[in-house]
């Protein structure tokens, strides 16, 4: 692992299928940032969960069955949940004097109000920056009915007419497969989600004093990257 040359944290957010993540991981291939994906944290958890197990948040306790079945039907987790996976995660990766990239995360504003005055606190304010890439619902709805992931390490392979055809991710070799979630219906949930959830979160960052830049997400992702690196002035 590289270490970036400042500690800082870069968020994406944006729509079902703006790029998030493929943006997210070119960053930190270029920079060294850890790039924290909550999907990811949240399939380690299920993946080692038995029938009856729970996390207990608080006094509540949170079942990791009920958890999934709510994430697979499109909605969102519960925040206290998903709040406590990433505070933990951010204080491991600032243990080792690390940046931060989050891709998609934290989407509710509950996560928001957790997360920000940790990172306030471990980073600085001067050194957290939102990225929101801005894409039309149309859009959303068919990136994420076409887009696959390899098996392996979760790269995410945009869909053009030359991968149309790929049934084995070019960089690692494992199987490209579609999440369970990328069906039109579950979307429009999730686009629902994000709207009613997610947009009042940015609102909020920006009253903290965050320095937020929009992107346009519908370019290919050569050009989003490029005007990433102008966003957060690495270029």
């Amino acid at each position: 692992m590289k270490n970036s040359k400042k500690l800082r944290v870069i968020i994406f957010l944006g729509p079902p299928g703006s790029g998030k993540g493929t943006q997210s991981e070119l960053l930190a291939e270029k920079t060294g940032l850890y790039h924290i994906e909550t999907s990811e944290i949240i399939e380690k958890n299920f993946a080692v969960a038995k029938p009856g197990d729970f996390v207990k948040v608080e006094g509540k306790k949170y079942f990791l069955e009920d958890e999934r079945k709510l994430r697979e039907s499109g909605g969102l987790m519960s925040p206290p949940l998903i709040a406590f996976w990433t505070k933990n995660k951010i204080k491991e990766i600032h243990r080792r004097e690390w940046g931060i990239i989050f891709s998609g995360s934290p989407r509710t504003l509950f996560e928001g109000k957790e997360v920000l005055p940790l990172l306030k606190r471990l980073y600085g304010l001067g050194n957290i920056q939102l990225v929101l890439l801005s894409i039309t619902e149309a859009d959303s709805i068919w990136r994420n009915s076409h887009r696959r992931t390899c098996k392996l390490l979760r790269h995410p392979i945009v869909w053009m007419p030359e991968t149309a055809g790929l049934k084995k991710c070019s960089l690692d070799g494992s199987e490209l497969v579609r999440r369970k979630d990328d069906n039109p219906a579950i979307i429009k949930t999730r686009l629902k989600e994000y709207r009613e959830r997610t947009l009042p979160l940015i609102k909020y960052f920006k009253r903290e004093g965050v320095d937020v830049k929009k992107i346009n997400g519908s370019l290919s992702p050569a050009e989003v990257f490029s005007a990433i690196l102008k966003a957060v002035k690495l270029e």
